[in-house]
C-alpha cells in the first residue's frame, strides 16, 4: 500500500553506527528496515533525519540509499530524500517462488554434503534470532536472519547462488512482520533456524527441503500478515 506523502508516516528508530565501514553500515540498517516493513513504500524519507538518527553525516546515507537504488529497493527524490519501492502482491508472490527455486535445493545439496560440513558458527545465530523473535527486535531478526540463510547458502561453493539469493530477500518486503513483535507464531517460525541445522546435520536432505519449503512461505503468509497455505 502507498502512502501520500503529506500522510503521516511511522518513525523508524535506527541504532547508533559505529564509526567504520558506515556506507555498508548504513546500507545494512536501510535495508534491514525496508524488508521488515518499518520503512513503508511510498512514503517520502529524509536522508538527514536518517543521518541524524544514525549519528553520522549525510554522506555515507547518500551513498547507501545510491547502492539500495540500484537494487531497485528505493527511488532517489532530488533535493527531497528517497521512497522505498512499492511492490504488488504479485511481485511479492513471484519473489517468494523463485526463492522457493534457488533457497530449497540449496539447503537440500547442503545436508546431502560429504563430509558434513561445519555448522557451528550458525547455532549462536540462530538461538540469537530466536532471542530477536521473543523480545521483539523486528529490524536486528531480519538482518541476522539475511546473515544467517546467506551465510549457509555460501557453503554450497557457488557465489552466483548468494549473490542471486541476497538480491531476492532484499527485495521481499514483510510488511506484517511488525504485527508479530513478540508472538508465539513468530518465536515457533525463529526456532525452524535452528531445527534447519539438525536436519543438514543429520543427512535428511528431504526433511531439510520440506523445512526450507515451509519457512519460505512465511514470506507470504506468517510474516506479511495472510493466512497460510498453498496458494491458488
Amino acid at each position: 500500500m502507498a502512502f501520500d506523502e503529506d500522510e503521516a508516516a511511522p518513525s523508524p528508530v535506527f541504532d547508533v553506527l559505529p564509526r567504520t565501514k558506515l556506507r555498508d553500515a548504513a546500507a545494512s540498517e536501510i535495508r534491514a528496515q525496508i524488508i521488515a516493513g518499518t520503512l513503508r513504500p511510498g512514503v517520502l524519507y529524509s536522508v538527514s533525519t536518517i543521518a541524524g538518527q544514525l549519528q553520522v553525516s549525510a554522506t555515507p546515507v547518500r551513498e547507501a540509499i545510491l547502492d539500495l537504488a540500484k537494487d531497485d529497493l528505493v527511488e532517489m527524490v532530488r533535493n527531497r530524500g528517497f521512497r522505498v519501492r512499492v511492490l504488488s502482491d504479485k511481485d511479492l508472490d513471484e519473489l517468494v517462488d523463485l526463492r522457493l527455486v534457488l533457497e530449497v535445493p540449496a539447503m537440500g545439496r547442503l545436508a546431502a554434503m560429504k563430509p558434513t560440513p561445519d555448522l557451528s558458527d550458525f547455532r549462536p545465530m540462530a538461538r540469537e534470532l530466536e532471542r530477536q523473535a521473543s523480545d521483539g527486535d523486528m529490524v536486528g531478526f531480519v538482518a541476522l536472519d539475511r546473515q544467517f540463510h546467506l551465510g549457509l547458502t555460501a557453503l554450497v561453493g557457488n557465489q552466483r547462488w548468494v549473490n542471486m539469493v541476497g538480491m531476492l530477500r532484499d527485495q521481499t518486503r514483510l510488511l506484517g512482520l511488525s504485527d508479530l513483535q513478540g508472538a508465539t507464531e513468530l518465536i515457533d517460525s525463529a526456532r525452524e533456524h535452528e531445527q534447519l541445522l539438525d536436519l543438514v546435520l543429520a543427512g535428511d536432505v528431504p526433511g531439510t527441503e520440506a523445512l526450507m519449503t515451509r519457512h519460505l512461505q512465511h514470506a507470504r503468509g506468517l510474516w506479511a500478515g495472510r493466512p497460510e497455505g498453498p496458494r491458488g
